[in-house]
């Protein structure tokens, strides 16, 4: 994937999250604002809105709202405010406006399952890789 002039990525490898709830999250956040992205993942981790569930939703049960299945993913959307912010300062370096921020791409794979030790050997940690780029967009006002 080419990065463009009017774009800033961050690659996260290996974090230990939800490889589901982080899919599920990107699928969310994409083509939003990033302040939009970033008050909607803080409302998740204060437990005020749920996460919908579309890919990843058997045996989940209904949430309040308008909303079928949801879930309050913590951890990862702690990791994911964290990444937001990340993205932001790289585009803050790149010389690019934060205000008209979209995040344009966003994908969570699944990465290696490291073994963790003590009694219960050659169990496997839940591990992700997850990529954003954000794209600057022109102000409508300033084209005037």
């Amino acid at each position: 994937m080419k990065i463009e002039n009017n774009q800033a990525i961050v690659n996260a490898r290996s974090l230990s999250i939800s490889t589901k709830m982080s899919i599920e999250i990107c699928r969310v956040i994409r083509n939003k604002n990033i302040k939009d992205a970033k008050r909607m993942l803080n409302d998740i981790v204060e437990m005020k809105r749920a996460l919908p569930l579309v890919r990843f939703k058997r045996d989940v049960a209904h949430k309040r709202g308008k909303i079928a299945a949801g879930r309050y993913p913590i951890n990862t959307g702690t990791q994911f405010l964290n990444l937001l912010d990340s993205v932001q300062k790289n585009a803050e370096n790149k010389g690019l406006d934060t205000n008209n921020l979209i995040i344009s791409f966003a994908k969570a794979d699944r990465a290696e399952a490291k073994h963790r030790s003590g009694s219960k050997r050659r169990t496997g940690a839940k591990n992700t890789h997850v990529s954003l780029v954000v794209t600057e967009i022109e102000n409508k006002e300033k084209k005037k």
